[in-house]
C-alpha cells in the first residue's frame, strides 16, 4: 500500500484546533489526522515531508498554546491505544500507548493497588505528553516510575527505546522538551508501579488535607480523592460548568534559582517569599506568590483572558480570548515580576505556530 492510500482517506482539510484544546484558544490547520497506527504516524511524516509542510504532533491539548492563525502544515493527533500488564515479584510493570488518557490510567493503577502515581491523579492528557514535560504535582513526579520511553525518530523513521536516565529528566522538563524537542513521537511509556503498595504523601497541603478528614494512614484512593478535591478547589479539574477551568493549568513553573541568589531576593521581596530546597542546592521559588504580589490577584482580568479566581497561575480564558490575548497577559506579568523581583518566570505550555 502506497503512503498516500495509508492516510489520504484519514486526512481532513481546514480543522479548527481551538475545540482540541482545554485552553480553548488557536486557530485551524490546514491538514488534520488522527493516527491510530505507528504505520499512519510514518507515512503522515512522509507525506507531509514530500508538500514541504510542517507537521505538529498534538495530544490531549491541555498544555499548549496555539497560534491564532493556525497551523500551516499537518497537525496529526496521536490516537495510539493498549495496555499492557507484566508482572514481577513486588511490581507491576506497565506499558500504555501514547494516545491513552493520563488519568484514566492513574484511576486504574489505584484501582489495582498500584501505587506510584496516585498523587498525578487529575491531570489531563495524554500518556505521551508525560515524558516530554516530566509531570508532578503534590509531592510526586512521572520520572519516579517511569522504566523506558518508545520513540519514533521523526528523521529516520526507527523506533528507539529510552531508559529512565537517557530520558534526561528534571523540573518539568526531558530530552523530548529540550535538545531534541520535535525529533521525536512518543509511542508509548513503560511504567515500574508497586504491587500493593502504599500511599506516600510528602506534600503539605496534601497532608494538611488528609489530616483535617481524618485520614492519618490514607489508602491509595483516598489520596487520589484527596489530590482530586484539592484540584477541583482550586479550578483545575476540567469542568465545563466551571469558568476557572478553560485553561493550561498551572502557566507558569516555579523559578529554580541558585541558592546564593536567596539572600538577596529575600532583601528584595521580603522574608515572604516561599521558598523550598531543589536539587543540586538550588531553591525553588513560588510563582504563584510572585505573581500576585506583583500586582496580579487571583480573578485578574485583562479583556478576555485573565486569572483564575481560585489558582493564581491559571491563566483562563474568558471567553473569546485569543492567543494574542494570552501572549500580552504572560508578557505583562512576566515583565512586571522581572521589573519587581528581579525573576524571570517561563511558562509551561509548548507554544505552537508562533
Amino acid at each position: 500500500m502506497s503512503i498516500d492510500a495509508t492516510i489520504v482517506s484519514s486526512l481532513r482539510p481546514d480543522v479548527p484546533l481551538a475545540p482540541l484544546t482545554t485552553l480553548g484558544i488557536g486557530g485551524r490547520a490546514r491538514y488534520f489526522l488522527r493516527a491510530e497506527s505507528v504505520d499512519q504516524i510514518i507515512a503522515a511524516i512522509s507525506w507531509a515531508e514530500d508538500r514541504a509542510l510542517r507537521l505538529v504532533i498534538l495530544g490531549g491539548g491541555s498544555n499548549v498554546l496555539i497560534a491564532d492563525d493556525g497551523i500551516d502544515g499537518l497537525v496529526v493527533q496521536n490516537d495510539l491505544r493498549g495496555v499492557t500488564v507484566g508482572d514481577a515479584a513486588t511490581s507491576v510493570f506497565v506499558k500504555v500507548a501514547a494516545g491513552e488518557p493520563w488519568d484514566a490510567f492513574v484511576e486504574r493503577a489505584v484501582l489495582s493497588g498500584w501505587a506510584g502515581i496516585e498523587c498525578l491523579s487529575g491531570i489531563p492528557g495524554l500518556i505521551g505528553a508525560t515524558p516530554i514535560q516530566n509531570i508532578g504535582a503534590y509531592g510526586q513526579e512521572v520520572s519516579e516510575t517511569i522504566v523506558r520511553v518508545e520513540a519514533l525518530d521523526r528523521a529516520t523513521r526507527r523506533v528507539r527505546w529510552f531508559t529512565n536516565e537517557e530520558c534526561g529528566f528534571g523540573y518539568r522538563s526531558s530530552r523530548f522538551k529540550n535538545i531534541d524537542k520535535d525529533r521525536y513521537v512518543i509511542l508509548s511509556v513503560t511504567f515500574r508501579l508497586t504491587r500493593d503498595g502504599k500511599a506516600v504523601v510528602r506534600y503539605q497541603e496534601l497532608r494538611r488535607y488528609l489530616d483535617e478528614s481524618g485520614t492519618s494512614t490514607p489508602s491509595l484512593s483516598e489520596v487520589r480523592e484527596a489530590v482530586l478535591a484539592i484540584r477541583r478547589r482550586k479550578g483545575m479539574l476540567l469542568d465545563s460548568n466551571d469558568p476557572d477551568t478553560r485553561s493550561d493549568g498551572s502557566f507558569f513553573m516555579n523559578p529554580v534559582v541558585a541558592a546564593s541568589e536567596l539572600d538577596g531576593l529575600l532583601a528584595r521581596a521580603g522574608a515572604g517569599l516561599p521558598h523550598f530546597d531543589a536539587a543540586d542546592g538550588s531553591v525553588k521559588l513560588s510563582a504563584a506568590w510572585l505573581i500576585e504580589n506583583a500586582g496580579f490577584p487571583k480573578g485578574y482580568e485583562r479583556g478576555n483572558v485573565g486569572i483564575s479566581s481560585k489558582h493564581s497561575l491559571a491563566i483562563i480564558n474568558r471567553g473569546g480570548g485569543t492567543a494574542r490575548d494570552v501572549l500580552a497577559l504572560v508578557e505583562l506579568i512576566q515583565r512586571t515580576v522581572r521589573d519587581k523581583f528581579g525573576v524571570e518566570l517561563h511558562p509551561e505550555p509548548a507554544f505552537i505556530g508562533f
